[in-house]
């Protein structure tokens, strides 16, 4: 299995040499890396020792290593942005629309990668690789638990530049990441504006404000209320999943918009014959389906993980200074891609970003997607902002 893996693997990295992905405007297969520090000290000062990501790459670092550009990731995704890692996956990253041969961000011209964050949502996913609760802890030989150190975006950007500069990489032609990956592309450019060229954050502002951060707790709650949960020690244990997928259910829910309700689901029963207004257990179309979805993310995730990607995102302000400080930092180009229907960045918080990044005269353009998808327009709308995206990284 392993040689078919590499002859997969070589025949792909033929085809791509001889211009075939190129004219089919797709990455073609890609392989999933492993990025190994020894010993991480944390912003707040805890020692993580070793941490492990996984990472994966679209394009060729050039010669002189100035032609990268990071994508950051989401809440519950990955570092799979683009491309397979097999013929027969069903189907490719989530940003493949936009990432790939003469594409928006164009992998004949760009060395595109992206890591796996820190506490990465999908523990349970053999194509991710990360630190976090789950994982050993040497010094112990039983999972971190709760005994993990808190991280930060920061501390996710932290690793990703370890990363880099593990390849030489030491400028990045631009930071591009949506929801979360906003909040890590905002840090990079905060945080090392020498770095960073240019950035785009999509459906993310400069900071989590309150209203969000309670939201985020609403997330969290139906795991801290799993009796199975035991405060954080269920590890050889039953373990939350109901509570797990209850969370999953209001984020599922929470990141979608009303039309796509609408057009999804209007007010049809779940089964045929139960009507809900008959009976407590009889239910509409749309709470069984966020039910079996939730349910199913939960397969592949951990719910530590989930409370601790909760309480990074509560804590973002970027630069970890005030918020008007913090962006003030920024010094590079920013397009921001804002989706007009968001219930979790809404666009006043966008605008008042654009501002605050502008206000010392650093360029700051807004693009608004149109759809009917809520917060994951930023995902399945991004082709409207392609074209706008390519002119921005060229300039």
């Amino acid at each position: 299995m392993v040689r078919t893996a590499r002859i997969l693997l070589f025949v792909a990295a033929l085809a791509t040499s001889a211009g075939w992905w190129a004219r089919a405007g797709e990455v073609g297969l890609v392989e999933k890396r492993v990025f190994e520090l020894p010993s991480y000290t944390t912003v707040g000062g805890k020692t993580i020792a070793p941490v492990r990501v996984g990472w994966e790459s679209y394009g060729r670092l050039n010669e002189a290593k100035d032609n990268a550009i990071l994508i950051t990731h989401f809440f519950s995704g990955t570092s799979h942005a683009a491309g397979k890692y097999s013929e027969s996956d069903p189907a490719p990253g989530y940003w493949n629309a936009i990432i790939g041969p003469g594409k928006a961000i164009d992998t004949d011209r760009w060395f595109v990668l992206s890591s796996d964050t820190l506490v990465n949502l999908n523990a349970y996913d053999p194509k991710v690789i990360t630190t976090g609760p789950a994982t050993i802890n040497p010094a112990t030989g039983k999972p971190w638990g709760t005994e993990f150190p808190i991280v930060t975006i920061r501390d996710f950007v932290n690793v990703q530049k370890a990363l880099l500069e593990s390849l030489g990489i030491r400028k990045l032609h631009a930071v591009v990441g949506a929801s979360m990956g906003a909040l890590q592309a905002f840090e990079w450019a905060s945080a090392h504006p020498e770095m960073v060229g240019r950035v785009v954050p999509v459906i993310g502002a400069g900071w989590v404000d309150p209203f969000l951060v309670g939201w985020l707790d609403a997330w969290a709650t139906p795991i801290r209320l799993d009796p199975n949960w035991n405060g954080g020690d269920y590890y050889g244990k039953t373990p939350p999943s109901a509570g797990l997928a209850a969370a999953l259910k209001l984020v599922t829910l929470h990141a979608r918009w009303i039309e796509w309700a609408d057009k999804a689901f209007g007010r049809s029963w779940a089964e045929e014959g139960k009507d809900p207004a008959a009976a407590l257990g009889h239910r509409f179309k749309i709470e069984a389906a966020l039910e079996a979805t939730g349910a199913a993310r939960a397969k592949l995730a951990d719910a530590n993980h989930f409370l601790y990607l909760v309480k990074a995102n509560q804590l973002f302000v970027a630069g970890g200074e005030t918020v008007e400080k913090g962006l003030a930092r920024i010094q590079a180009p920013v397009l921001l891609v804002a989706a007009k229907e968001d219930l979790i960045f809404f666009p006043r918080r966008i605008e008042e970003t654009a501002r605050a990044i502008a206000a010392d005269g650093t360029p700051v353009e807004i693009v608004w997607l149109d759809g009917t998808d809520g917060h994951l327009d930023g995902i399945t709308a991004i082709g409207q902002a392609a074209e706008r995206i390519k002119a921005f990284l060229e300039r």
